[in-house]
Order: structure tokens, then C-alpha cells, then sequence
């Protein structure tokens, strides 16, 4: 005759097992790239999406643009510099500089310079090209185009919880500085304010 303690053994291994069986099987559907999913509220891939898109159409439609080309004859070079994240929350930046970055080049309008982390990799590559590549073939020191403006900015975020419920504010903003003169051509924001209504029973 087998002892109780020996059946609640058997019915907490059970329990174990289904409890892992079930932390290793989680339900996946795959979903559009561009659908729009808030499930914690906080910053995400809409969010910078969005703000990318919005601030390269609000910077394009400012005199600043129109001035240069007339004055330079050719598109203005730019590279994307320091967006600090001011927020108390975990925010990918990098991921908005890409959006930044893509926004600007898809405009037509605008050239963009790699970064200089990026930099060093391509002058490793010129580096290599004197050396193995074939004359007619390797790329030339000396040409690398310098970029006439930064964009520089940051984000900011106010959090206002009460009774289960919160609003989430966030605002970036951004600064176009000239490299030659070190004047700010543009100036722009862009606003985000997210309701989070929270269920105050729980399944």
C-alpha cells in the first residue's frame, strides 16, 4: 500500500512537470512588421518609427534646406549624433537613428554620413585595399565626404499614475547644427502620450 506522502510526492512532481511543460511551450503567431502592438505602454518600434518620420518631414520643410542647396549647389551631408535617452526607461537609440537615417535618405533630399564607429570599419577595408586590391580597383585615401551638419537631441518622458491607470508623455527633441559654425539651422519636437488603462482584477 503506497503511503500519503508518497502520492503528494507523485502529485508534486506532476504539477512540477506540467508547470515546465508549459513555460517551455508559449503560443507564437506571427504578425505584420508594421501593425501596431502596445502591450507595457513603454517606448517601442511604432513609437520611434513615428517620431523618425515626423521630424525629417518637419525639418525638410524649413527654409534651411532650400538655402544651402542654392548657396552650395549640391544636397547637404548630415550625420545623426548624440540622442540621449533622458528617460528612466530602457530606449534603443540606436534603433531611432536608424529611423532617422532611413527617413532621410528615402527623401531624396539628403546625404548621409556613416558614423564613426562605422568609419573606422570602412578605413579598415581602404586599408586593406592598398594592399590587395588591384590598382584600377582600390579605393583612394583623402575622399571621404565630410558632413556640412549633426543632428543632435534628446527624450524626455513625464509618467502620471493614479489607481491603476497612468499616462505616459514623451517628447523628443531635436537640433540641426551647423558643422562650419556651430549655429542650430533647425529646431523641432515631436510628442507621444500614451493612456494605460490597467484591469483591477486579474485572470
Amino acid at each position: 500500500m503506497k503511503s500519503p506522502q508518497f502520492a503528494l510526492l507523485r502529485f508534486s512532481v506532476l504539477i512540477v512537470l506540467f508547470n515546465v511543460g508549459c513555460a517551455t511551450n508559449p503560443v507564437v503567431s506571427r504578425v505584420p512588421p508594421a501593425e501596431q502592438i502596445d502591450l507595457s505602454g513603454q517606448w517601442n518600434d511604432v513609437d520611434s518609427q513615428k517620431v523618425a518620420s515626423a521630424m525629417v518631414q518637419q525639418s525638410l520643410s524649413t527654409p534651411w534646406i532650400g538655402e544651402f542647396t542654392a548657396k552650395k549647389q549640391k544636397k547637404p551631408a548630415l550625420i545623426i549624433g548624440n540622442i540621449a535617452n533622458k528617460t528612466s526607461e530602457h530606449i534603443p537609440v540606436k534603433t531611432l537613428v536608424a529611423d532617422f537615417e532611413r527617413s532621410f535618405i528615402n527623401s531624396g533630399r539628403i546625404s548621409i554620413v556613416a558614423s564613426p564607429e562605422e568609419r573606422e570599419g570602412i578605413r579598415s577595408e581602404r586599408q586593406d585595399q592598398q594592399q590587395y586590391a588591384s590598382p584600377e580597383s582600390a579605393k583612394s585615401w583623402g575622399r571621404e565626404l565630410g558632413a556640412d551638419f549633426m543632428l543632435i537631441g534628446e527624450i524626455n518622458s513625464i509618467t502620471d499614475a493614479n489607481k491603476g491607470k497612468e499616462v505616459r508623455y514623451y517628447q523628443v527633441d531635436c537640433y540641426l547644427v551647423n558643422l562650419e559654425d556651430n549655429t542650430k539651422v533647425w529646431t523641432g519636437f515631436e510628442k507621444i502620450k500614451k493612456y494605460i488603462g490597467r484591469s483591477k482584477y486579474r485572470p
